[in-house]
C-alpha cells in the first residue's frame, strides 16, 4: 500500500513538472548552484590543506639565530602556511606598530608586531610600552581585528595584564614554540580571538 502511494505521488510530481516547464528550469538552476557552492568550498579547503602540507616548521633555536627582519619574515611565512591571504611583512621605519599583516581564512585582519630577542629568554623583556604602541595603532590605523605581539623572549607581567585589558594578544616563547612547530594555526592557540567576520567553508 505504502509503495503504491509512493509511486502515485512520484508520478503526480513528474506530471506536474512536465506541465510546468519553468519549474524544471528553476530546479535545474538550484541544483547547479548547490553543486557550484560545494565545489568552491572543496577547492578552498584543498588550497588550505595544500598550504599546510608544506609543513613549514621552525625550532626555537633557529628563530633565536635570525636577524630581526628575518624573524618578521618567518612570522609572515607561518601565517601564510596557515592559509592567510596576503600575508605581508611591512616592518621597518615608520611601520606604526605593524611588522606583519594578514587576513586569515575566516576573514579576520591580523596585525602583528614582532619583538625578536637574540638571546631568547635571557634578552630584555617585552614591556607595557610596546603593547601601548600596538594598542594605539593596530585597530585605529591598520584596521586590525586581531592585534598581536610575537616574541621569542619573555613578556613582563604588567604587559600581560595590560594586553588582557586592551584585548591584545601575546605570543610568548612558549606559544611561539607550539605555533612554529606546526601543531595548530595561531588562532587555535590564542584565547578570546574574535569570531569569524563571515561564514566560510572552514567555519
Amino acid at each position: 500500500m505504502l509503495a503504491a502511494l509512493s509511486v502515485t505521488a512520484a508520478v503526480a510530481v513528474v506530471n506536474w513538472l512536465l506541465a510546468h516547464g519553468w519549474a524544471l528550469v528553476v530546479l535545474g538552476v538550484l541544483v547547479l548552484s548547490a553543486c557550484g557552492v560545494r565545489i568552491h568550498r572543496g577547492r578552498r579547503r584543498s588550497r588550505w590543506e595544500a598550504v599546510r602540507a608544506r609543513e613549514l616548521r621552525y625550532e626555537l633555536s633557529q628563530l633565536d639565530g635570525l636577524h630581526h627582519s628575518q624573524f618578521e619574515a618567518a612570522v609572515r611565512d607561518l601565517m601564510h602556511r596557515d592559509g592567510c591571504r596576503g600575508a605581508v611583512r611591512v616592518g621597518g621605519g615608520g611601520d606604526l606598530g605593524a611588522d606583519v599583516k594578514a587576513t586569515d581564512p575566516y576573514g579576520r585582519r591580523w596585525v602583528i608586531q614582532c619583538k625578536h630577542r637574540r638571546h631568547g629568554l635571557a634578552g630584555s623583556a617585552v614591556g607595557t610600552p610596546d603593547f601601548q604602541v600596538l594598542n594605539g595603532t593596530a585597530r585605529q590605523v591598520h584596521g586590525a581585528d586581531v592585534a598581536v605581539i610575537v616574541t621569542n623572549g619573555r613578556v613582563t607581567a604588567p604587559a600581560v595584564a595590560f594586553a588582557a585589558q586592551q584585548r591584545l594578544h601575546v605570543v610568548d616563547r612558549h606559544t611561539l614554540a607550539a605555533w612554529a612547530s606546526g601543531s595548530r594555526p595561531l588562532w587555535e592557540l590564542l584565547r578570546a580571538v574574535p569570531p569569524p567576520r563571515k561564514p566560510t567553508a572552514l567555519s
